[in-house]
């Protein structure tokens, strides 16, 4: 069997209708996992699981929209999984919001207040209600999805920055947490990715120049690009793997570039 077999777990993906979320949900059943793909609107998640269950039989994705800013509507997501699957056994927390752009001094309270809610609280409610069932079973895999804007300054994306550098710590502290137990957590930290997501970080060739141009390999990432690491985490290839932030930036991060 190989390491990066996923075969017999139940994967919940949060923003998964598109970007890295779907990308990893995708590569997650390509390794034997059943995926939940759930974002805020039911018809793409339902359209995104068809796909992968046209692909890989009835049965392997099922769609459940939730709401991340909502306890009630994330717990909805896990109680929903839970009737279909009977489990969850590797969490991807990658659903984010970044509503602002622009330097602290100008960010308005309720800005601040939703990127902090949906970046950092959020996954920690998630994390809460899935962790206790991997707790039980002695097994489990948590994943937060970072970003290397947790690493560096920002005058643009700094309220984001700083969402993501608070996720590197909260996975620390559950990694310690729930260690002993045998339920790991880890983040990932992608840098530039071609998503609608950090649309405005690419669209523009002007700004898509500058944000490459540090980059060892000279070049925007890919969402496929960061599902193997997700599967890497996941699967028993990591499982010696906890508290820990694997950096997949094309080597910004290494040569000194920025984020934005």
């Amino acid at each position: 069997m190989s390491l990066f077999d996923m075969t017999g777990q139940v994967a919940v993906i949060t923003g998964s209708s598109r970007g890295i979320g779907k990308a990893i949900a995708w590569e997650m059943a390509e390794q034997g996992a059943k995926v939940v793909i759930s974002s805020r609107k039911l018809d793409v998640c339902q359209e995104v699981a068809a796909d992968i269950n046209g692909k890989y039989g009835e049965g392997t994705a099922i769609a459940i929209a939730a709401n991340i800013s909502s306890k009630e509507s994330l717990q909805n997501l896990v109680d929903e999984t839970r009737k279909s699957f009977g489990r969850i056994t590797a969490l991807v927390c990658n659903a984010a919001s970044n509503p602002y752009y622009g330097p602290m001094a100008d960010i308005s309270d309720d800005a601040f207040h939703k990127i902090l809610t949906n970046n950092i609280v959020a996954n920690n409610w998630l994390i809460s209600m899935v962790a206790p069932e991997m707790v039980e079973r002695g097994e489990g895999s948590i994943t937060i999805i970072s970003s290397i804007g947790g690493l560096k300054g920002s005058s643009v994306i700094g309220a984001y920055c700083i969402s993501k550098a608070a996720d590197m710590q909260l996975a620390r502290n559950l990694a310690d947490e729930y260690g002993p137990k045998g339920v790991r957590v880890n983040c990932i930290a992608p840098g530039l990715i071609k998503t609608d997501f950090a649309k405005a970080l690419w669209d523009d060739p002007a700004t898509l120049k500058r944000s490459t141009a540090t980059a060892s390999l000279k070049r925007i990432g890919e969402p496929h690009e960061i599902a193997g690491a997700a599967v890497f985490l996941a699967s028993q290839a990591g499982a010696f793997m906890t508290g820990q932030t694997m950096v997949i930036d094309g080597g910004v991060t290494s040569s000194g570039g920025g984020v934005g």
